[in-house]
Order: structure tokens, then C-alpha cells, then sequence
């Protein structure tokens, strides 16, 4: 074989692994289903104390291989994993929560990541809102 033709080969050969591993690279992330929401209870806050303020109760379905985009809550938001395992990146830093875990986030951060890595089990959590009575709970953002 030539030595131009063998250079020219190699170098397809590099083109096209390098295709590849940003293919597989791009196709795990777009491999992931979204998660589905149920609003399960909105309930104004009429007693003395709360002021123009509701309670959301909400559950999140997440499917096997399922992820929510990058949001925020403008509101105090309360976790409860029913069943599975969720991975979460809030405000930067990684956790990982099973069935029976519970959590707090703060309002307005950052939620970059919420996925099931399953491919197998779904998870369900059940979130807790107390929000301005005529706000929403979920803005989506960009990371």
C-alpha cells in the first residue's frame, strides 16, 4: 500500500472512531424518556399565618432510563421517594436517594439533573409544594 494511501486511511479511520464516540457520547443522554407529573392536591392555606400561600402535592413518575429536564421550584420543595432510586444534582452537588429517603431544596436552585439510571425499575416520588397561591412550582432553565 502507498504511504499517502495509508495516511489517508488512518486518518478516516481516526474521523470516524472520533464520530463514533461523540454518537455514543450524545445517544446516552437522548436514550433517557421523561418523567410524567400528577398533581395528587392543591389546597389554599386559609389559616391565620399564611398569607396568599397553597400546598401542591405532586408525583413523579420516573420510568426506567427517565430523566426531568434542568428546572427550578420558586417555592420550598419537599421530597419523598415512594419506591426506586433517583439520582439528583441540585446546586451542583450529587445525590442519590432510594426508597424511604426524603429531602428539602431550597427555593429558586438549581435542579440540573433528576434521573432513574434503571433500565429495568421505575422509581416514584411524591413532592411537596408551599407556594404563592396563583404561582407555578417548575420553571424550566437551562444549566
Amino acid at each position: 500500500m502507498k504511504k499517502g494511501t495509508r495516511r489517508l486511511l488512518l486518518i478516516v479511520s481516526a474521523v470516524l472512531m472520533s464520530a463514533g464516540m461523540v454518537s455514543a457520547q450524545t445517544n446516552e443522554t437522548e436514550n433517557y424518556v421523561a418523567t410524567t407529573h400528577s398533581v395528587i392536591l392543591t389546597k389554599a392555606l386559609l389559616e391565620k399565618g399564611f398569607v396568599n400561600k397553597s400546598v401542591e402535592m405532586m408525583v413523579v413518575d420516573f420510568p426506567p432510563k427517565s430523566k426531568s429536564p434542568s428546572h427550578r421550584h420558586p417555592c420550598p420543595t419537599f421530597g419523598y421517594v415512594i419506591s426506586g432510586e433517583i439520582v439528583s444534582v441540585f446546586e451542583g452537588k450529587t445525590y442519590h436517594y432510594k426508597a424511604g429517603d426524603s429531602f428539602y431544596e431550597t427555593p429558586n436552585g438549581l435542579h440540573s439533573d433528576a434521573r432513574n439510571d434503571s433500565e429495568t425499575a421505575t422509581a416514584k416520588l411524591l413532592v411537596f409544594y408551599i407556594k404563592d397561591k396563583d404561582k407555578t412550582t417548575f420553571m424550566l432553565t437551562k444549566p
